[in-house]
């Protein structure tokens, strides 16, 4: 019996390492996060895209923090423009602004801390820095 218990044993342990490791459910700041750089993303992929239609140019620059308040405003702003309608892209990326804001406004609104109210920040991006070789 005992090589029987070390075989049982053996295999729960290469069961458990073969699980991942981060098996917790996504928190709200998570779920924000990831789809404030999705969408972020998606906006930088739309402007470089070789067939961008001239309407993208005129769209609202969609640089997304969520730890400034202005977040919100500019989710707002970006959804409600009028133009690029006829875009299917733009109408994808509208959709998913649209549904961050609810998150950060119904779902997150006692979950998160907004650590600044600087509008001009969320114009122009700070690039990361540039690492020296």
């Amino acid at each position: 019996k005992v090589p029987t218990m070390k075989m049982l044993l053996l295999l729960v342990a290469l069961l458990a390492a073969a699980l991942p490791a981060s098996t917790a459910p996504p928190t709200c700041y998570s779920r924000v996060l990831s789809l404030s750089k999705e969408i972020t993303e998606s906006f930088k992929e739309l402007q470089t895209s070789k067939t961008v239609d001239s309407c993208v140019e005129t769209l609202p620059r969609l640089y997304l923090d969520i730890h400034n308040y202005c977040v919100l405003a500019k989710l707002r702003d970006f959804v409600a423009y009028p133009g690029c309608d006829r875009l299917v892209e733009v109408n994808e990326l509208k959709e998913k602004a649209r549904s961050l804001y609810t998150i950060l406004i119904s779902y997150c609104r006692r979950d998160l801390v907004f650590l600044t109210d600087d509008c001009n920040a969320l114009e122009i991006p700070i690039s990361p820095p540039i690492e020296h070789l």
